[in-house]
């Protein structure tokens, strides 16, 4: 999720600012094209400091990013700060822990304390009736279809065992061909979860920009408003993956995700129950579990 704890945990439309860029002048363009490919490099400078860096006045720095569509510079600032996120490496995030060179059970707690962090900002942002929409959604799809590849992967499969098991028609698109293959027949009538962050993988986007095209109403899960997820689905939820590890932290995520399998099994629930008390019977007895 965004640092700026107003943002909401649904994100509608906002600027394409790829699109206000290139009407830029070319010399403008030159000028700034290094601060928007190296984020990190310029998002904590001031107006002045960054006009210094490129070897302009403040007013022409200020001037060019209220050119691109944001409303003020420290708008741009936080749009510089959305991409840095979206860009990180796993090296980026480790060299970002605040506890580089303490002890092992240092670096422990400052990963759980993160998670916890991630989840109350979700926690403070959370819009229940958008969720409990979207369950409503879910329910009256033809076909619901998750994607997510890499570890999003993982994510996918989560969501998509507990659908199934409410009785919801879902599948899933995992691997780069399920992904094109199962998009490309999606159409009215169908939902389409899109599951990916930072830069966002591109047999997820491409997929989601396919069942959008064909009229699918698309959903997107991502970590950042500049996310291709956010921009090309039709709603997204904005849940922070942030980490001090190597990794990526799903705590809000899973979160989210659980609010929505929630949402969506008291959508209809004499249907759940009725679909539980068989699943409830397996579970006990059933071949698949252990017993003495």
């Amino acid at each position: 999720m965004s640092n700026n704890h107003r943002t909401p945990a649904l994100v509608r439309k906002r600027p394409d600012f790829s699109k206000t860029f290139a009407l830029l002048s070319r010399k403008r363009q030159e000028l700034f094209r290094p601060v928007l490919e190296n984020p990190r490099a310029y998002v904590l400078l001031s107006a002045r400091e960054l006009a210094h860096r490129l070897k302009v006045d403040p007013a022409t720095a200020v001037r060019v990013a209220l050119k691109m569509g944001f409303g003020s510079y420290r708008e741009f600032q936080h749009h510089l700060h959305e991409l840095s996120v979206s860009q990180a490496t796993s090296l980026d995030t480790m060299q970002t822990s605040k506890t580089k060179g303490s002890s092992l059970s240092a670096h422990v707690r400052e990963a759980v304390e993160l998670d916890a962090h991630n989840l109350q900002r979700f926690r403070n942002t959370l819009d229940a009736e958008r969720i409990a929409s979207l369950a409503k959604k879910i329910h009256e799809a033809k076909r619901i279809l998750i994607l997510g590849g890499d570890l999003a992967a993982n994510m996918a499969g989560f969501l998509h065992y507990h659908l199934i098991l409410l009785g919801l028609p879902a599948v899933t698109a995992t691997s780069t061909g399920e992904a094109a293959h199962l998009t490309r027949a999606t159409g009215k009538g169908d939902l389409v979860v899109a599951i990916s962050f930072r830069r966002g993988l591109r047999q997820t986007v491409e997929g989601l920009r396919q069942a959008r095209a064909n009229g699918a109403y698309c959903v997107g899960i991502a970590d950042t408003l500049v996310s291709p997820i956010a921009r090309f689905a039709e709603e997204c939820f904005i849940a922070s993956v942030e980490t001090p590890s190597f990794g990526a932290s799903y705590a809000a995520p899973m979160s989210l995700v659980n609010g929505i399998l929630s949402a969506c099994g008291h959508y209809d629930r004499k249907r759940s129950m009725e679909l539980l008390k068989k699943a409830a019977e397996e579970q006990r007895s059933g071949f698949r579990w252990y017993r003495e």
